[in-house]
């Protein structure tokens, strides 16, 4: 896993935001670009483990792209600058600090089971997905 072509998104398998977000890039992403990998599955903790993402990072949406980690609001953003279209305008709000945009993904992110629910174990991607994703 030392080389990675694509931009690989990592996530928690048991968040049904988390599963919902997966969701909607496999929708929008018209390239396949992207690649998928849960927080708590092998390959996740691998590629956390080669990128030194350290642990209090697992409550956030995580993007590798070109070597390089993008973890919280900047992974979110940076995802629909490259998915492309209307959505890339929303890129825009890199310009709000990095605290605020942080703050506000924190706040959600350890809101997240409350509101939105968990699954007892990660999704499975469907049979003509499943090349999407790395584990």
């Amino acid at each position: 896993m030392n080389n990675i072509s694509n931009p690989v998104i990592l996530f928690d398998g048991i968040c049904n935001l988390c599963n919902s977000a997966v969701r909607f890039v496999i929708r929008h992403d018209r390239k396949k670009q992207f690649r998928f990998a849960s927080l708590q599955g092998e390959a996740g903790l691998q590629l956390m483990k080669q990128y030194h993402v350290q642990l209090p990072h697992t409550d956030s949406f995580i993007l590798i792209y070109n070597q390089k980690v993008y973890i919280k609001s900047s992974a979110a953003l940076m995802f629909l600058k490259m998915i492309g279209g209307p959505l890339a305008l929303a890129y825009g709000f890199i310009i709000v600090p990095r605290f605020i945009r942080d703050g506000i993904y924190s706040w959600i992110a350890k809101n997240r089971y409350k509101w939105f629910g968990k699954k007892e174990s990660c999704m499975i991607p469907e049979k003509d997905l499943s090349y999407l994703f790395l584990d």
